[in-house]
């Protein structure tokens, strides 16, 4: 049997798998379609992130079980696609995330949701909250920190002023890109980029003798790549999608001093979630300026047995204000009591799926 023979057979069996593959998804379209009238019954959120984990977590361990050619990370990315497409068929879902296009959080949005969603972007962290919170959209994915340049205070600000519940987090590697029209990099004037971003990359731009150049901040690195494919002489320090999405040669790829800087990312909506048995919780602390009052009010959580994994001081307001995120649902037992006891002073932002891995 000749190679093309062969190649004809390993074909026909591929066109018979996937036509099984689409008998299956229709068959799952038509149970969820089922799923989708008993929450409409019950006011049920079609979003669960924790269901969804659940799903993933069992369907990796089956194919680790099985020697499966697919890890974990394979079968999120097809069945985080499924799952948006079946969430679309009850009721399409419109997603609001800082933007422009092209922007880590437009990616990580797209991640999370898929690409069937329908996606606005806004100009501003307060303009994706007052997007969900006129229901305009159902979803928003903003940015709530760098692991670099730590929490984001205009998220913190939105959190304590809008009433929305953080539904889900996620966390991104951030890698950045250098794209220029430039034959020569000698012949850069001037780059465009994030502030924050020239910060990340200051190795780089000593290394390559670009000290001299005008660094110029602009709103995103989206904006940079738009700008630096229209002016000559210049350059873009962006992500690799904005840079492919507008069509800027990239030069240099990874170029950030640490390799290892990531941004953690929230999805706020207007519903909470049920437990997981794995989650965190996040809230805010309005505490007194009596000293030993953050003190006293840790304590609880310490004869609870609860472990905090972040506590983070800011100033909304002229108040001092605590953001705090520690391990359990707001409904488990020993975290309701405290919350019970101190809601005079505490906002709850949300309870979510413990996250795992990084995308």
């Amino acid at each position: 049997m000749n190679e093309e023979a062969q190649l004809n057979i390993l074909r026909d069996t591929l066109d018979g798998i996937d036509n099984k593959v689409l008998e299956l998804l229709n068959e799952r379209m038509k149970t969820v379609h089922e799923v989708g009238v008993l929450k409409a019954q019950t006011g049920g959120a079609i979003y669960r992130p924790e269901r969804e984990q659940a799903i993933i977590k069992r369907l990796d361990e089956l194919s680790i079980k099985s020697n499966g050619a697919l890890n974990k990370s394979a079968i999120e990315a097809i069945f985080l696609e499924i799952f948006a497409v079946s969430r679309n068929l009850e009721l399409p879902e419109k997603v609001a995330f800082l933007g422009p296009l092209g922007t880590y959080t437009h990616q990580m949005a797209e991640s999370r949701f898929g690409g069937t969603s329908q996606y606005v972007a806004m100009n501003s962290i307060n303009g994706v909250f007052k997007e969900v919170a006129s229901k305009r959209a159902k979803f928003g994915v903003i940015p709530i920190e760098n692991s670099s340049s730590g929490v984001v205070n205009d998220t913190l600000m939105a959190l304590n002023k809008y009433d929305l519940k953080i539904v889900s987090n996620s966390s991104m590697k951030i890698h950045n890109t250098f794209s220029t029209n430039c034959k020569n990099i000698s012949d850069i004037k001037k780059i465009y980029s994030k502030d924050v971003v020239f910060g990340q990359c200051r190795e780089f731009i000593s290394e390559h003798k670009l000290d001299n150049v005008e660094l110029v901040p602009v709103e995103s690195t989206a904006k940079a790549v738009q700008i630096a494919l229209e002016e000559e002489n210049s350059a873009a320090i962006s992500s690799t999608i904005a840079a492919k999405m507008y069509g800027l040669p990239i030069i240099y790829e990874n170029i950030e001093d640490d390799n290892s800087n990531n941004t953690e990312f929230i999805i706020i909506s207007d519903f909470e979630n049920k437990t997981s048995k794995n989650d965190n919780t996040s809230i805010l602390a309005k505490l007194s300026k009596e000293s030993g009052s953050l003190v006293k009010f840790l304590e609880d959580f310490y004869k609870a047995n609860i472990n905090l994994t972040k506590i983070e001081s800011h100033i909304i307001k002229q108040e001092l204000i605590f953001y705090i995120e520690f391990n359990g649902h707001q409904d488990d037992e020993n975290v309701n009591k405290i919350l019970q006891k101190h809601n005079d002073v505490i906002k709850i932002l949300g309870s979510y799926i413990r996250e795992v891995d990084d995308i």
